[in-house]
C-alpha cells in the first residue's frame, strides 16, 4: 500500500518544486505584468486594437526592439551599457540608402559592407572600455554624439539630403521586409537570435562567463574568465543587431533619415530592465528580455487606442520602469535567499 502512495507523493513533491522554480525566475513576474497590461487595454481599447491589423502595431516595432534589447540585455548583465545603438541603427539605414538609392551600387555589398562598419563600431567601443576603463555609459555616450553628428552631416554633404529614398530588390525585400497580414518577417529575427541568445545564456560556457562578468569582474577575472574578450564581443553584436534593424527599416521604407533609431538609445535598455535585467548587472534572462519589449511595446501603443491623452504615455512608462527595477530586485533577494536556505 505504501509503494502505491509513493509515486503520486513524488509527483506533488515534483510539481510543487517546478511551480516554485517557475515563480522565481525573473521572467516570470514580466509576463504576468503582460497579460495584465493586456487584459487592461482589451477592456478599454476600441476593439480594432485587438484584431490582427491592432495587434501588428505593437508586435512589429516590439520585433524590432527586441532585435536590439537582446544583446544590449546580454551587455547588462555584464555589467555594461551601450547607449551608441541608436545612432548604429540610424547610419546603418542611411548608409545603405544611400548605397543603392544614391550611389546605385551592389545591395549585397552594401549590406556586407553595413554589418562590418556596425562590428567596428561594437569593436571600437569593446577596446575604448576594456583597456581605458572609462565607464561604458560615458564611452557609447560619446560614440552615440559622435556617429549621430557623422550621419547628419556625411549625408547632408554628400548627397545634399538628410533623408534618401531607396528600392531593394525582391530577395532583399523577402529577407527582411516580407509580411503576412501586416506582420514583419522581424518577427522571425526576432525569434531566431531569441533562440540563440537563450541558449548561449543557459547552455554555455559563454553564458556562465557573462553573468559571473557581471556579478563581480575581478573575481571572474581571477577565476581566469577572459573578460576583455567577452566584453568587447558584447558590445560587437550590439553594434551588429542595431545594423540589423536599420537595415530592416530601410528596406521596410524604401528609405531612411538621419533621424532614425534614435529612440533606441534608451528604449533598448528600459526593454532590458522591464524584462528583469538588473542595471548593476549578474541577473537577467532573455526570455525576461523579449516580454519587456513586448511589454514596452504594448504600453506605448495601446495608450492611442484608449482614445486618452498620449501624454500619459510616459508615466504609464515611467511607472512600469519603476515598478520593473523594484520587482527585479526582490527576485534577485528572493532568488539568492533561496539558493543560500538550500545550501544550508
Amino acid at each position: 500500500m505504501a509503494t502505491t502512495l509513493e509515486a503520486p507523493a513524488r509527483d506533488t513533491v515534483n510539481v510543487r518544486r517546478s511551480l516554485t522554480n517557475m515563480i522565481y525566475r525573473p521572467e516570470f513576474s514580466v509576463l504576468i505584468g503582460f497579460i495584465a497590461i493586456y487584459v487592461f487595454f482589451l477592456v478599454t481599447t476600441q476593439p480594432v486594437f485587438h484584431s490582427l491589423a491592432g495587434t501588428s502595431t505593437w508586435i512589429d516595432p516590439a520585433a524590432e526592439l527586441g532585435i536590439v534589447s537582446i544583446p544590449v540585455g546580454f551587455l547588462m548583465i555584464a555589467g555594461e551599457f551601450d547607449l551608441s545603438v541608436g545612432s548604429v541603427v540610424a547610419f546603418s539605414s542611411m548608409f545603405l540608402a544611400a548605397w543603392v538609392g544614391y550611389f546605385h551600387y551592389n545591395i549585397w555589398l552594401g549590406l556586407a559592407i553595413d554589418v562590418v562598419l556596425a562590428a567596428l563600431v561594437g569593436l571600437t567601443n569593446g577596446i575604448l572600455v576594456t583597456r581605458t576603463k572609462l565607464p561604458s555609459f560615458i564611452v557609447t555616450l560619446g560614440t552615440q554624439l559622435l556617429l549621430t553628428g557623422i550621419t547628419l552631416g556625411g549625408s547632408t554633404v554628400i548627397t545634399g539630403s538628410s533623408s534618401i529614398d531607396m528600392t531593394a530588390t525582391a530577395p532583399v525585400r523577402a529577407l527582411f521586409s516580407s509580411n503576412w497580414n501586416q506582420f514583419n518577417v522581424s518577427i522571425l529575427w526576432l525569434a531566431g537570435i531569441a533562440v540563440l541568445g537563450h541558449h548561449i545564456l543557459t547552455n554555455t560556457r559563454t553564458g556562465n562567463w557573462i553573468t559571473a562578468i557581471g556579478g563581480d569582474i575581478e573575481t571572474a577575472n581571477r577565476a581566469g574568465v577572459q573578460t576583455a574578450r567577452v566584453r568587447i564581443g558584447l558590445f560587437i553584436s550590439t553594434s551588429v543587431a542595431a545594423a540589423l534593424v536599420g537595415i530592416i527599416q530601410a528596406v521596410e521604407y524604401n528609405g531612411s533619415a538621419a533621424s532614425n533609431g534614435q529612440v533606441y538609445v534608451f528604449n533598448a535598455i528600459i526593454a532590458a530592465v522591464i524584462g528583469g535585467v538588473l542595471l548593476t548587472g549578474g541577473f537577467g534572462t532573455i526570455i525576461g528580455v523579449v516580454l519587456g519589449a513586448m511589454t514596452y511595446q504594448l504600453v506605448t501603443q495601446g495608450i492611442y487606442f484608449t482614445g486618452w491623452d498620449t501624454d500619459w504615455s510616459n508615466a504609464l512608462i515611467g511607472g512600469l520602469l519603476l515598478l520593473a527595477v523594484l520587482s527585479n530586485n526582490w527576485f534577485r533577494k528572493a532568488t539568492i535567499a533561496r539558493g543560500v536556505k538550500k545550501g544550508s
